[in-house]
């Protein structure tokens, strides 16, 4: 336990955190290279997963609208034995009534109701109809969504080949990557990390060689490349943001 927390104390001089930097941008740089195998397959498994998902979700809601209108149609269908129920005691009270007032009255009550069995007669055909709609919309996603299943567990299952193919090799380089880091700064780890997914190429360090940036190519005055040589603090290229750092080949020339 002594000799890990002494390792994590130990004090790195600003050179030592830069070059670090740039052994970690190099072993970064390997591990893009070999996910570069996998093109575009991660970007195509993620949409049609979403895909996937999203007719899903459409599934659920249509399947949602079938049992609405069900639920609908059971509570037209009672009212409407309701209303048959009630006409049937209507017609019964008529037999019984003492004048052509009451008759009139008991009359329109039972018009009233069978106006209510025609309007929810009607409604049932609406409910109908939109039931077959549904179900149409229903087959047509289902359809999809199996082409869809298809095409994702064929392109998973091509992912998970090569990713099981270079797993090796990036744990061997993550393990590099976190030795290197235990020598920089959490600070200068998370601009490192900003810095190079702002860029297209994942170039967060770069050294500067013929007097030009290694990222952006644009020429660098004399006195700031001293200053990059002599590596006492982080110089950042004034045209694209990258770190830059002195060639470790001509300097050992």
């Amino acid at each position: 336990m002594a000799t890990h927390k002494k390792t994590a104390e130990v004090d790195y001089s600003m050179q030592e955190k830069i070059m670090a930097l740039y052994e970690l941008q190099k072993i970064d740089s390997k591990i893009d290279e070999i996910n570069k195998v996998k093109g575009d397959l991660p970007l195509e498994v993620q949409d049609l997963e979403d895909e996937v998902a999203g007719m899903q979700t459409r599934i659920d809601n249509i399947n949602g609208e079938i049992e609405e209108f069900n639920a609908l149609t059971k509570q037209r269908k009672r009212e409407i034995d309701q209303a048959k129920i009630k006409i049937a005691n209507y017609k019964e009270q008529q037999n019984n009534v003492r004048n052509n007032r009451e008759y009139d009255s008991i009359s329109k009550e039972i018009e009233y109701q069978e106006l209510e069995i025609e309007l929810a007669e009607k409604r049932l055909k609406e409910y109908s109809a939109g039931i077959k709609a549904k179900k149409v919309q229903l087959e047509e996603a289902a359809a999809i969504m199996k082409d869809r299943s298809s095409d994702l567990n064929v392109k998973k299952k091509e992912l998970d080949g090569i990713e099981e193919e270079t797993a090796p090799r990036i744990a061997e380089f993550q393990t590099q990557s976190d030795s290197v880091k235990a020598k920089i700064d959490e600070r200068l780890i998370a601009a490192y990390d900003r810095i190079r997914h702002s860029v297209r190429n994942g170039l967060a360090v770069v050294t500067v060689k013929r007097d030009a940036c290694g990222g952006c190519f644009n020429r660098i005055p004399p006195q700031r490349q001293m200053d990059i040589r002599q590596g006492k603090k982080i110089i950042i290229c004034e045209y694209c943001g990258r770190i830059l750092v002195a060639d470790p080949e001509q300097t050992e020339e």
